[in-house]
């Protein structure tokens, strides 16, 4: 029988392209001064037959630096997404990745809905000109794991090569799995993260269907507003943030800045409805149940929660319950905040943008605030970080995030200990 001796996994890179910066350092700065980037569409007419007219867009982005036209034109805004953020969380963590072993090298990055805008783009053109006019890199543009095909081409990392598509969950079980791929021994480093490209018709056009977006037209940077009573639905946005994660030894032996460790990763699942939480939160509190289990922590341990906190008012009442059942009186003594009130839900993208969010604030000692929470809901009388940035040292961290269908995920990240 084969005896596993779990390996320490560090953070050594980050990379970020959002609404509200097109690198990690800038979203950063953006989450702490709670500086939204929420406005009107502008990537299709969104005009007044829309009942939602605003989202999270990453505006006035330039990928020449990494891609030409050609390439521009054969991969999806999704997969361009990911492998930007790849580009600077690769530049920094200091890896030349065409040296060492490409098979100890590896990539998982999840995407809620891939290549959406390919699609779209693709049915279109077929009902006005036909099956003959399909663009033959439909396929390979569309594909949920374009994403880390082309990260995986783009830098020899010729290991573990994953995708998952589990909503909003995607990103932390991505992050997730290249942890314990880590752990177990079957890669010395891997880019973790998550992309998304879906403020396009069909999907602004389905989420208000359902009644999920919120309708703030008149006043966007206000609708993002995370356990607020006034709450009326989350934000749609996109983009994609990758982590550098990397075994101990191996990071220290190159003289590896390391911004945080990894301890520990839970999951769950719901089993309860396709789109709705469990009003108390069952499954939400089994993953971060199981995630400080993993990492060996205890919940008094843990100083700060970035939580899902997506302005649903059922999503937010049940991270909310299970806090508190999980947490009792600790609750009150932590602070949990919810980054997506700057920036929006981007879905599949969202848990690699937070768990960077929950990193720096390990490494900084500063919570970034949830903004426009200005009258908190009924029995919401935790720390929320309410509308301006907070400062406390901080040695334990956790992040959530929970996706359509009733994926729970939560990932514990600490100060290197030695």
């Amino acid at each position: 029988m084969r005896t596993i001796t779990l390996r320490r996994v560090v953070v050594t890179g980050l990379g970020a392209i959002t609404p509200v910066g097109h690198t990690a350092a800038n979203t950063w700065e953006s989450l702490i001064q709670g500086r939204s980037g929420i406005a009107g569409i502008t990537q299709f007419d969104a005009n007044e037959d829309w009942g939602v007219r605003f989202a999270g867009e990453v505006r006035n982005f330039d990928p020449s630096s990494f891609l030409d036209v050609r390439e521009q034109r054969r991969i999806d805004r999704f997969a361009i997404f990911a492998l930007g953020a790849a580009h600077e969380a690769v530049r920094d963590c200091g890896i030349d990745f065409q040296t060492g072993d490409p098979y100890r090298h590896g990539v998982a990055i999840g995407s809620g809905i891939g290549g959406i805008g390919t699609i779209e783009t693709g049915v279109r053109g077929m009902v006005t000109s036909g099956n003959r006019k399909i663009n033959p890199f439909t396929v390979p543009r569309l594909m949920v794991n374009a994403g880390t095909g082309q990260v995986s081409i783009r830098f020899n990392l010729r290991g573990s090569n994953i995708a998952t598509a589990t909503a909003c969950a995607s990103g932390s079980h991505a992050i997730g799995s290249a942890f314990q791929i880590i752990q177990r021994g079957d890669a010395d480093v891997m880019l973790a993260g998550g992309a998304e490209a879906a403020v396009t018709p069909l999907c602004i056009g389905a989420f208000a269907s359902m009644k999920a977006l919120s309708t703030r037209n008149e006043a966007p940077t206000l609708a993002s507003r995370p356990f607020d009573k006034d709450r009326d639905g989350f934000v749609l946005s996109e983009g994609a943030a990758v982590i550098v994660l990397e075994e101990l030894e191996h990071a220290r032996k190159r003289g590896a800045t390391i911004y945080a460790e990894l301890l520990g990763y839970g999951c769950s699942g719901d089993a309860f409805h396709i789109a709705a939480p469990e009003e108390q939160g069952a499954g939400a509190f089994r993953s971060m149940q199981n995630a400080l289990a993993d990492a060996q922590v205890n919940a008094t341990d843990v100083g700060y929660i970035n939580a899902h906190g997506t302005s649903t008012p059922l999503g937010d009442a049940a991270e909310v319950n299970a806090v508190k059942r999980l947490f009792g009186s600790h609750a009150y003594e932590l602070a949990m905040s919810s980054t997506k009130s700057v920036m929006g839900h981007a879905l599949g993208a969202a848990g690699g943008v937070e768990s960077i969010a929950t990193i720096k604030a390990l490494q900084t000692g500063t919570l970034p605030p949830t903004i426009n929470l200005d009258q908190p809901d009924e029995g919401f009388d935790l720390n929320f970080v309410a509308n301006t940035a907070q400062q406390r040292p901080l040695r334990i961290a956790l992040n959530n995030s929970f996706g359509f269908g009733g994926h729970n995920t939560s990932l514990v990240f600490g100060s290197l200990r030695d």
